[in-house]
């Protein structure tokens, strides 16, 4: 738990973080002119951005926020993209195309699990609002003296026993 709360913690420093580490990376690993174009126009900005979309989408979700903890799913996807951009930031010369292919469908990912997540807790919430909603608004149901409903006999174990009657209106033979 200590892990997810500390992602949860890490999400909006993270987006100061990495863009300054990548500007840092360009100037002690001496990367070039067109690396600090790169950096200076595309990476800080699409990082910073990013970063911070992300960190407001993981924290608009009602669990998340009562827990004040990321999922694990956020805790994997974050590692995974916040690693390979650290990685990126050591701009290295063979693998610097992989690594900044690797980070973007990284993102990807992430951004789609976690607007996946968003939607899924929001849809698991209002289907509870509304079927507290219906219990509260149905109709008391006759055979019960204290007004309960279908979904509360089943769960005590009350039973309601329909009999039969006759054309002509007679009751049935026992049994």
């Amino acid at each position: 738990m200590w892990i997810r709360r500390a992602f949860f913690s890490w999400l909006f420093p993270a987006a100061l973080v990495l863009p300054l580490w990548l500007f840092v990376g360009w100037g002690v690993f001496q990367a070039g002119g067109w690396a600090f174009l790169w950096v200076l126009f595309v990476a800080l900005p699409s990082v910073l951005v990013g970063e911070v979309v992300l960190a407001l989408l993981v924290r608009a979700r009602p669990a998340v926020r009562a827990e004040r903890a990321v999922s694990w799913r956020d805790v994997v996807g974050f590692t995974v993209w916040h690693g390979l951009t650290i990685a990126l930031g050591f701009f290295p010369k063979d693998a610097f195309g992989w690594l900044l292919a690797g980070t973007i469908v990284a993102f990807l990912g992430v951004f789609w699990s976690t607007l996946w997540q968003l939607f899924r807790d929001i849809a698991d919430r209002g289907r509870a609002a509304l079927v507290i909603a219906e219990e509260q608004t149905r109709p008391p149901m006759s055979g019960f003296g204290d007004g309960a409903t279908h979904e509360q006999a089943r769960r005590h174990g009350q039973v309601i026993v329909i009999t039969e009657t006759g054309r002509t209106g007679e009751d049935p033979e026992p049994r």
